[in-house]
């Protein structure tokens, strides 16, 4: 008998988180400077993407310095933000080329938007700096590891990822009730405090209480964005 992938492999679950990421703060490793916020985002390629203006302690330091970006992905639940995963990415900062800035910029700005972003690209004094990644450690509610730069950077963010984060917050403002209900007749409890969490081609996860995951896998993993979306229909409003 064969049993169903119930998750995706562990690198792609990080390309993911970090896809919806925003870094939070920076430190400089093996120096005395003390922790710092970061702002900017992640690009596609999964790398940190740092803003930095004059008088920050990066603006004036030489390329190839050795950080840590703490990246947190989040989840709204009734305007309530919950930690989804916390990755503690380091490597050696670099500077974003020239013909690579416009396209870097608008890809963190579609998830972190700065006005600082357009001021970058427009010959302002704020500068954009990329992490050469050496290595990603990652915490969630359920799992905790490290991955090497190149199990990362190899893998790719879940196929609809993009498609997933619209369905949830859709499904948590506009179908809450109906939702309730389904997970209610599924376990057989009640559901009260169910939240869609996550959603990716192998399966969705629900939040039923704090910090309590229960994971729904599909019976195969889904090979379609038009699969993908029916799965979902069927899990909030089964027939």
């Amino acid at each position: 008998m064969r049993h169903p992938v119930t998750a995706p492999p562990i690198p792609e679950r990080v390309r993911t988180l970090a896809a919806t990421a925003t870094p939070t703060h920076i430190s400089v490793t093996g120096t005395d400077i003390p922790t710092g916020p970061a702002r900017g985002g992640v690009d596609a390629a999964g790398r940190p993407v740092l803003l930095v203006k004059p008088g920050e302690f990066l603006y004036g330091t030489a390329t190839e310095t050795l950080v840590t970006v703490d990246l947190v992905a989040t989840r709204d639940l009734g305007g309530v933000q919950r930690p989804r995963g916390l990755l503690k990415v380091q490597g050696w900062t670099q500077d974003v080329p020239g013909e690579e800035a416009r396209e870097t910029a608008i890809a963190i700005a579609e998830r972190c938007p700065d006005d600082d972003l357009l001021a970058a690209l427009d010959g302002g004094t704020p500068k954009l700096l990329r992490l050469d990644i050496g290595r990603v450690i990652y915490l969630t509610v359920q799992e905790s590891g490290l991955l090497d730069a190149g199990d990362y950077l190899a893998s790719a963010p879940d196929p609809f990822l993009d498609t997933a984060e619209r369905l949830i917050r859709h499904v948590n403002e506009s179908h809450r009730e109906q939702f309730v209900q389904s997970m209610t007749k599924l376990t057989g409890e009640n559901a009260d405090d169910a939240w869609l969490w996550e959603l990716d081609r192998y399966g969705a996860t629900v939040r039923m209480c704090e910090n309590q995951l229960v994971r729904l896998p599909w019976p195969v993993p889904l090979p379609t964005r038009t699969a993908f979306e029916q799965a979902v229909t069927c899990l909030v409003c089964p027939h």
